[in-house]
């Protein structure tokens, strides 16, 4: 059966910002801006992505600018998330024909979470999510962008940000609205996925690796092996599989990060995709073929005493090249 092969990819950008603009305790000179948008132009044609999300953009215009210096999405839609108390966005570019697509903010009512009867106070993303349904080849597909809280502490302003203590709660606030952040995004990807035809595809940064729990909640666990089969089936029709681990299960080395922290080599980009594109499934209408990282311009800085420029992103790009499968009797 032909195939048709489509590319997508993920893209932090690392503070994707006009010149001469504060975003942070930042600004960039014209110099640094020019210099970001041609290297990241450049990674763009590397990436040779049809389909890419991005996070950390402050400024759309910066974003279109670095698009057409790329010269790959000249007949490209782009679409873009809303800032949040002057933080960044995401977005997401597509050659392919964009048919809808919302940004949504708020916590799904019934995601909210409690501890011991106590309602946590966390009902909104801290960077609004983006849903977009797009048409592939003629298969309509839900591509959800995001980037959930950092790992940074959520530290209250009056303490002092060096003490041992204060950092350790502040870097459990920090997981836990990460955490309530996976729980909507779960109920999104269930309403989304239950009961449904239609390739469902996640991707960005989600400040965790595959296997922490965070992850593990948006893709949802599959079924245990003693589990009837009409019970198994259900549970596959709301589960994600990363990228990541559909290519590791056909390749013996494994050389896969997109961020290094004091000398940690971590995935924190991540690619899942619904059970659609996943080679064991009968009813499958696609199937996942290479998957690639850009990440040889990161910096082990426990290693060596240099610092990525401000001009590149501190973070890979994750690729996947997905195939369609076309019946063209049909």
């Amino acid at each position: 059966m032909p195939s048709h092969r489509f590319r997508i990819g993920t893209f932090n950008l690392c503070n994707l910002a006009l010149p001469n603009t504060r975003f942070y305790r930042e600004v960039y000179s014209p110099e640094t801006y020019r210099r970001k948008k041609t290297w990241t132009a450049n990674q763009l044609q590397r990436m040779r992505a049809d389909i890419v999300g991005f996070q950390e953009v402050f400024h759309t215009e910066a974003l279109q600018e670095t698009l057409t210096e790329s010269r790959i999405y000249d007949s490209a839609k782009l679409v873009v998330s809303k800032h949040i108390n002057d933080s960044p966005a995401v977005a997401l570019v597509s050659n392919f024909p964009i048919l809808s697509y919302q940004v949504i903010e708020q916590f799904p009512a019934a995601a909210k979470l409690d501890i011991q009867g106590e309602l946590l106070s966390f009902d909104r993303f801290s960077r609004p999510v983006l849903s977009v349904k797009i048409a592939i080849h003629g298969v309509e597909c839900i591509v959800f962008v995001v980037h959930l809280k950092s790992k940074r502490p959520i530290l209250p302003e009056d303490v002092d940000r060096h003490d041992p203590i204060e950092r350790a709660k502040g870097q459990a606030r920090s997981l836990i609205l990460r955490a309530a952040e996976a729980t909507a995004l779960r109920m999104l990807l269930m309403e989304t996925l239950q009961n449904q035809d239609y390739p469902v595809i996640v991707m960005g940064d989600v400040n965790d690796t595959a296997l922490a729990v965070t992850t593990q909640i948006i893709a949802g666990e599959p079924p245990h092996r003693e589990l009837p089969s009409d019970r198994k089936r259900q549970i596959w029709d709301v589960l994600l599989y990363n990228v990541k681990d559909i290519q590791a299960r056909r390749s013996y080395g494994d050389f896969f990060y997109t961020h290094i922290h004091n000398g940690h080599y971590e995935t924190l980009d991540q690619i899942l995709v619904s059970q659609e594109f996943v080679s064991g499934n009968p009813r499958r209408i696609g199937r996942v073929g290479h998957v690639s990282v850009l990440n040889d311009h990161l910096i082990d800085q426990a290693l060596m005493d240099e610092e990525i420029p401000l001009w590149q992103s501190d973070h890979g790009q994750l690729v996947a090249v997905l195939e369609l499968d076309r019946d063209e009797s049909q």
